[in-house]
Formats: C-alpha cells, structure tokens, sequence
C-alpha cells in the first residue's frame, strides 16, 4: 500500500453550527483531519490562503461567494514540493456554495493525479457533498475519485466511526 496525504482547507474563527453562530479555534474539518491522521498515519497539508477570509462568518461567505462567482485560485501560503510519492489523497474541506473553497481549487491545479486516488471529506451543516464530487473528477483527470464523506462540521468531534468505517471501506485502516 503506497502513501496517503490528507490535504485540507480548515476554517477556525466565527462558524455556523446548526442554526446559530460560534467562535472556535479549531476548524471543523481539521478536527475531522486529526482524528484521521490518528487513524492512518498519514502526511497532511493544510491548504491556507495568503490572504485568508474575515473571521466574521457573513462577511466570509459573501467573500467566498465572490470569489467562486469569479473562478478565482487565491495565492496559498505554501504548496507541497511534490505529491508523487503519494497513490492516496484524502481531501478534506468545507462545503462553501455548494463545492469546495476556490483555495481548494488552486491546490489541485497544481499537480497531476492521474493515476492517483481521491478520497473527498466535506463538513457541512445540512449541503452534504454538493457539487465538489464532480468538481474534483473535472479538476483532477485520470484520478479514481471515490465516493466522498459528508460530515457535519458542528459533530465533527463525534465523528469516529463514521470516520473509520469510510477509512476501512477505502483499506486505509
């Protein structure tokens, strides 16, 4: 079995959960990250923006609204060197819009994954996978995209077994 990557785009800061607004320090995604990096071992990349949204969770909707209508790829603070050393990328992230942030987008543009498996994470509040299954099968040709884990953000915590159930049916645990 080759390397996995868990490469993820993490919001902290004021969230939505379930109807009503809180600050956390931890972004929902990467709680989800965590506890998979404890269950595979896997490398991670967090996927960050060089000039990230507001920490006000409206004023950072409307700017990822914007910069979706836009097709816009933000500059990311850092990029892995290479992925080829890995056969496995769990991409994790929040469901903004109905896909993945623009973010999410720049990181896969900028390499090839033919040959690679994609394994999609999306925390939500109620949006599911949206779009961002095909988004990725369009952004990534030649990958063997697989079925993704919706994942509501605001149970992140409480998400083990959802967790390692999806990780066992792809053999990564």
């Amino acid at each position: 079995m080759g390397k996995t990557l868990i490469a993820y785009f993490s919001r902290a800061d004021e969230n939505y959960f379930g109807g009503a607004m809180r600050y956390v320090k931890v972004g929902n995604t990467e709680i989800a990250v965590n506890l998979m990096k404890e269950m595979t071992g896997a490398d991670t990349f967090k996927i960050e923006m060089k000039n990230p949204y507001s920490p006000v969770y409206m004023t950072c909707i409307d700017e990822a609204k914007k910069d979706l209508r836009a097709k816009a790829r933000p500059e990311l603070v850092s990029m892995p060197e290479s992925i080829d050393e890995y056969d496995t990328i769990i991409l994790a992230y929040p469901n903004y819009w109905g896909t993945m942030p623009m973010a999410v987008f720049t990181f896969l543009e900028n390499y090839d994954f033919a040959g690679k498996t994609i394994l999609p994470l999306c925390t939500n509040e109620g949006s599911g996978m949206g779009g961002s299954e095909r988004d990725i099968k369009k952004t990534c040709p030649g990958a063997d995209v697989k079925k993704g884990l919706p994942v509501t953000g605001s149970q992140a915590a409480n998400s083990l077994e959802a967790l390692k159930r999806w990780l066992s049916a792809n053999s990564l645990v």
